[in-house]
């Protein structure tokens, strides 16, 4: 079952995250087929940018619990949309979640609406949000990450922008998109290609200088005690027992 699927109108092609039964949750299958088709664009001439969405309520849950994909896949996936010579916007009208935040950072454009909300859950489980950092440290408000990565609490499209996590909040998100994907379609391939590289210039450092030290890391919690018991507890939909 194909959980990408593909559309392409006027130089936009669309990419729609479709795998409702775990609420786009980032499984091997979605980070493969994803990553398949970012290929595809950064190697289409008649690609001028992309749009990254999806179906339901939540535009991506994070990671996959039952069905993970192999880390270096996501961080390799993470590193893909932000190198794409050609920009990737997200469409976002549902939740995201903790890996799902690693993916709507590395996108260079993000508007999202009114019934979005966000949260970095991970030290709720006994983890950490480390791979996701790459993209998301460089462009976000220090403050605000030092508050969410600690506490877990969710937040709107609002706060998403003040935390540098958005671009912009609409409550018609379409009509929102409108004028950036129309500046896109204006825009040179090469003149967006070595524009964006100078946006993400200190991103694709981070990665360089990050990825060996946070995957370890990363690897390093999930297989702890504590983190097993946070995840199963998770898993079970009960509190774990550290909470007070």
């Amino acid at each position: 079952m194909t959980v990408v699927h593909r559309s392409h109108d006027r130089g936009i092609t669309t990419l729609t995250l479709d795998s409702p039964a775990n609420r786009n949750a980032l499984s091997a299958a979605l980070v493969g087929e994803l990553g398949a088709a970012l290929a595809d664009c950064a190697a289409d001439p008649g690609v001028r940018a992309v749009l990254l969405t999806h179906t339901g309520t939540t535009f991506c849950a994070g990671a996959d619990l039952k069905s993970p994909p192999d880390p270096a896949a996501f961080v390799a996936l993470m590193r893909a949309v932000v190198e794409l010579p050609k920009p990737v916007v997200a469409r976002v009208t549902g939740h995201v979640r903790a890996g799902g935040l690693g993916l709507l950072g590395a996108c260079d454009i993000a508007v999202a609406g009114p019934d979005s909300s966000y949260a970095f859950t991970e030290a709720l489980l006994g983890l950490a949000p480390a791979v996701i950092s790459m993209p998301l440290l460089p462009r976000m408000d220090p403050r605000a990450a030092g508050r969410y990565y600690l506490t877990g609490e969710r937040f709107g499209a609002a706060e998403a922008v003040r935390a540098g996590l958005l671009t912009e909040a609409a409550d018609d998100v379409d009509t929102a998109l409108a004028p950036v994907l129309d500046g896109l379609r204006r825009a040179s391939p090469q003149g967006l290609a070595a524009s964006k590289s100078l946006v993400t210039a200190t991103v694709v450092e981070t990665f360089d200088r990050w990825t060996e030290d946070l995957s370890a890391r990363s690897a390093a919690l999930f297989a702890s005690a504590e983190a097993k018991e946070g995840v199963t507890a998770f898993l079970e939909r009960r509190e774990p027992p550290w909470v007070l």
